[in-house]
């Protein structure tokens, strides 16, 4: 017997909205533990919440768990999945280089997809967000559906949940939409799998703030903008200052 929501007020939050913001993490592995109809509903309750251009509210969410036509797309999915990995991982030399020294990042990070990509049909939950289209497409359409997706993934983390955002439905767009019904005018924007985490949540790594934050023009410092304690840096992305600091 399915359990009556509709007088239910949302779940308390685990973590503060500032903690959030700075600790949610990707995460690829997962328990075995399901996430329960009322969390669930919590997660795409505040999905909802987010902002979209004219207040259009364009975006829709395909829950992918149990049912056949779920599990059906779950392995379209799957197999979706480990191609784009391959292509990703041959592409960016993830077997050279310091990907061949054992315990390196990269090592790590290809161990991770791996096993994220080859276990992907037994993920808890999957959730295709949709961007139903109500103009020709244009560059900024995904304004519309991304701050959706964050909400989501944080909702998540304050829930003891964790997920990631993929585009792993690339290869499979059409077989879904047949599949799912989805109608000609809606695009999948993005793959998301929820699950209670193997892991654990932040610090994330990221660029240090003085050397993405300018004030007046570009390029120029300004002394209030510099990380607080225990922030934890990356030498990733493009070429920044940054990454020439023994953080690195």
């Amino acid at each position: 017997m399915l359990e009556d929501l509709s007088q239910q007020p949302l779940p308390a939050d685990t973590v503060g909205l500032l903690e959030g913001l700075i600790s949610t993490r990707a995460i690829r592995r997962y328990t075995g533990e399901d996430i329960p109809d009322a969390d669930l509903r919590a997660i795409l309750f505040a999905a909802t919440r987010a902002p979209s251009g004219s207040n259009r509210q364009p975006t829709r969410y395909i829950v992918l768990r149990h049912g056949p036509k779920a599990q059906a797309a779950r392995r379209l999915l799957g197999e979706s999945a480990r191609r784009v990995w391959l292509g990703k991982r041959e592409g960016d030399q993830y077997d050279k280089g310091s990907g061949s020294r054992s315990g390196s990042p990269k090592t790590r990070m290809a161990a991770t997809m791996t096993n994220y990509v080859e276990h992907y049909e037994s993920v808890p939950v999957v959730i295709l967000v949709c961007h139903l289209r109500y103009r020709q497409p244009v560059p900024s359409e995904g304004g519309n559906v991304y701050p959706a997706c964050q909400n989501l993934l944080l909702a998540a983390r304050a829930l003891g949940y964790g997920g990631v955002m993929t585009g792993f439905h690339g290869f499979a767009e059409a077989e879904l939409h047949e599949l799912l019904g989805i109608p000609e005018q809606a695009f999948i924007a993005s793959t998301i799998t929820l699950g209670r985490p193997a892991g654990h949540h932040g610090p994330v790594r990221r660029a240090p703030l003085a050397g993405v934050v300018y004030e007046d023009e570009w390029g120029a410092s300004t002394p209030w903008a510099v990380d607080p304690p225990g922030a934890r840096h990356t030498s990733a992305g493009p070429p920044g200052t940054w990454q020439k600091t023994p953080e690195a």
